[in-house]
């Protein structure tokens, strides 16, 4: 066993905070690691020690393993933790601390390597007798051959980009026509996000629900699920909105998903922390879409739910420790919703930066919020643009709904523009707290407010021409009964 007593940290923000949290609670030593631009940061200040470690841009700072590894060893640390984004499931990370003897928090390079491509993880999944979603088990090598396997699997399809994620490189067509220009973007897109333009594809599934399961796993072979999270609600492929358990499934399901889940994990060799995705289709019948390499986003959801430290997990595994638990020993204890908020305009979802003069973060009961900003901080234009994530608890899943409503009505971030007013659009639609949706929800919900917003004009329009014409919509109505009025449809128009 690795005793473990030092820590750095190879990330910004919310999840740097978070991990050095895990870290003080274990008598860990944390080491922040931070570019010119976060010399001030909530990170930089809350972990024990720390290092600049180059200019603004993320290629010169945080993505420059060479600058990691040394800062680790001139620090004295024994092992990094990636959190997530920037070096997380870059494969030449682990390589390098295995290279010089660092622990790193997460699985090894070859297993990372493995799922991280993602037609080379189909195949181990199709083999391992995983469902998959029909397509191309290779990447795509030409505009023709991907016109042969769109043929075969049937519009509509989805490319992708076979080394990524996170939405990058992914196009959705609807017809042959389409094809050959959104083949170019994908790769193009793909080039650029990752450093490689293979593209690969698949079945384009209609409203289908994205459902994944949180897995731990030692070095001994013991693999464990912690059930699973509902990651429906994105934008262009980005997740907005997480919640367990998922309101669809039914004990029999979860379990059919939690063991294909241990089945995946274990047919890749993987240890450490991770997440096996799926997508279920309006049928119920779910398919493997891909493995998270990492700890998620959304891990506090999974954590609220179970009252497993899934960061202190990570640490223990890499310690060489052996899972603490079984399978059962997991249980589910009421509902959690996440809100990942950003610093982005709520109706157009472009950036919004500047200095944050205001800052008022919710609490009470069943509230907690991951975050990574302060009072008079400057955002910067450098990174993703995600501040802080409020994630509420409940006895039921209305409950933790309710507390999250509440908790967004508290939360005051002044100086930008943030998502919290769309995040209160997703939480009061019918088909969200009913818990009847799919991918599909924000793409709807934006559409109606389009068509909300084109009804308001034309009624504004109407009442500006109406009272250019000196008509009085009241003027026989008595005056005290005007107070009726307030709110209602009046002749066809709200008074």
């Amino acid at each position: 066993m690795n005793r473990i007593s030092k820590i750095l940290i190879a990330n910004r923000g919310e999840i740097a905070v978070r991990i050095a949290r895990a870290c003080h609670e274990t008598a860990i030593t944390s080491v922040a690691v931070f570019s010119e631009a976060d010399r001030s940061a909530k990170h930089v200040r809350y972990a024990d020690e720390a290092y600049e470690i180059g200019p603004a841009p993320s290629v010169e700072s945080y993505l420059v393993i060479d600058r990691i590894i040394e800062t680790a060893v001139r620090s004295g640390c024994q092992a990094i933790h990636p959190g997530y984004g920037f070096l997380a499931e870059n494969p030449a990370l682990p390589a390098a601390c295995a290279a010089e003897g660092l622990i790193f928090i997460g699985p090894d390079a070859d297993s990372m390597a493995l799922l991280g491509n993602k037609t080379e993880a189909r195949k181990v999944m199709e083999k391992a007798g995983i469902p998959i979603i029909p397509g191309a088990m290779e990447p795509l090598k030409s505009e023709a051959e991907a016109l042969v396997a769109a043929a075969e699997a049937g519009y509509p399809v989805l490319l992708k980009a076979a080394a990524g994620g996170g939405g990058k490189g992914v196009r959705v067509v609807h017809s042959e026509d389409e094809l050959p220009s959104a083949f170019i973007r994908a790769g193009a897109e793909a080039l650029s996000a990752f450093g490689n333009p293979d593209v690969f594809l698949e079945k384009y599934l209609i409203e289908p629900r994205h459902v994944e399961i949180q897995i731990l796993a030692d070095n001994y072979g013991n693999v464990i699920h912690l059930n699973e999270r509902e990651c429906s609600v994105q934008r262009r492929y980005q997740k907005l909105i997480e919640e367990s358990p998922c309101c669809m499934l039914d004990e029999a399901m979860r379990e059919r998903m939690g063991k294909a889940a241990i089945t995946a994990v274990k047919a890749s060799g993987y240890t450490n922390a991770g997440t096996v995705e799926f997508l279920v289709d309006s049928s119920g019948d779910f398919f493997f879409l891909e493995v998270n390499t990492r700890l998620q986003v959304e891990h506090p959801v999974t954590e609220m739910i179970t009252g497993i430290d899934l960061v202190k997990e990570q640490i223990k595994i890499a310690s060489g420790e052996k899972l603490g638990m079984g399978q059962e020993d997991i249980s589910i204890n009421g509902a959690a919703i996440e809100c990942r908020i950003s610093a982005e305009d709520p109706e157009t979802f472009l950036p919004s930066v500047g200095y944050i003069t205001e800052l008022v973060e919710p609490a009470g009961p069943g509230v907690r919020v991951e975050s990574g900003i302060s009072a008079d901080y400057d955002i910067p234009v450098y990174y993703d643009p995600l501040l802080a994530k409020v994630i509420t608890w409940g006895k039921d899943r209305q409950e933790a709904i309710a507390r999250m409503l509440r908790a967004l009505d508290e939360y005051k971030i002044k100086g930008v523009k943030t998502t919290i007013p769309f995040h209160r659009r997703v939480l009061i639609d019918k088909g969200f707290s009913e818990g009847n949706y799919d991918t599909g929800i924000v793409t709807r919900i934006e559409h109606h407010r389009t068509n909300d917003f084109l009804e308001i004009s034309a009624i504004a329009a109407t009442i500006v021409a109406m009272n250019d014409e000196n008509v009085d919509f009241v003027s026989d109505v008595k005056q005290d009964d005007r107070w009726k009025l307030s709110g209602r449809n009046y002749g066809g128009i709200r008074s």
